[in-house]
């Protein structure tokens, strides 16, 4: 392109000393137009739109800018990207976050997302996946019957033959139930006959033993290269979600949790 110092018209040539807003006027009153291929952020202008992108990237003369530093990109979506990604930086609620995870947590939290999860069951919504998993297995949901982390469990292993997220324990049956009584008094406190913590009231005790904490692990990641364990499907989602192995974006393990809890087909597959 010819170097040129002011923005010009794209339609006559015109050159405009006064700047941007003089060449806005004239386009406007005589119906002409900017040069096709001008950069965003300065009057040069260009033959192509490949030479026109070149030299906004080169020169970092995008439209739209970081609010936290200098970097501009071709859209607004991007820059969102970027400032979360890079500076851990949430723009609608104007909040910086000490690392990358408490921000994802943020954006996935009610605060962002309200509660468009819903149960494939009973459709009471959610924030997230997890909570769906979570409704089920403490028996909430009203569309089924003596539904419990064992009897999820029978299910998602019925419909996983393949053991993509449930793991094959041969001769499974229901896990015992435990219930602690006053003769597990100390003279400190109730305790865990298994883990040996200690408890203020015998109440607190019971949920404990309740509680997945001293069951059996009946699912695993579906990434083989991560291989971790979970002793409830609600874990093992929320570990999807939080996308620490990089299997699944959190955005498909909400899609995806009706689809398996229905027997449709498991996550990520």
């Amino acid at each position: 392109m010819p170097m040129n110092w002011n923005p010009e018209c794209g339609s006559c040539g015109k050159v405009f000393p006064a700047g941007f807003q003089a060449r806005e006027n004239h386009c406007r009153s005589t119906g002409h137009s900017p040069p096709t291929f001008e950069c965003d952020r300065c009057h040069r202008w260009f033959n192509s739109e490949n030479a026109r992108w070149q030299h906004m990237d080169s020169l970092n003369h995008f439209a739209h800018e970081c609010s936290q530093c200098d970097e501009t990109y071709p859209t607004e979506e991007e820059v969102e990207e970027h400032e979360i990604d890079d500076h851990y930086y949430c723009a609608n609620c104007d909040r910086t976050f000490m690392n990358y995870n408490n921000i994802k947590m943020h954006l996935n939290s009610n605060v962002h997302r309200g509660s468009n999860t819903p149960c494939p069951l009973c459709m009471e919504r959610f924030t997230t996946a997890t909570g769906v998993a979570h409704h089920l297995e403490r028996g909430a949901c009203p569309r089924t019957n003596n539904m419990n982390r064992d009897t999820l469990y029978k299910f998602v292993r019925s419909k996983d033959p393949h053991g993509v997220i449930s793991k094959k324990l041969i001769g499974w049956h229901s896990e015992p139930t435990y219930e602690a009584t006053d003769r597990t008094w100390t003279g400190r406190g109730y305790e865990c006959y298994f883990c040996d913590r200690l408890f203020s009231q015998l109440s607190g005790l019971n949920q404990h033993l309740k509680s997945p904490v001293h069951q059996q692990a009946l699912y695993h990641c579906p990434n083989r290269g991560c291989g971790r364990d979970f002793t409830t499907l609600a874990a093992t989602i929320n570990h999807l979600e939080s996308e620490s192995c990089g299997f699944m974006r959190f955005e498909n393990v909400q899609r995806g949790i009706g689809d398996m809890v229905t027997g449709r087909r498991m996550l990520g597959y």
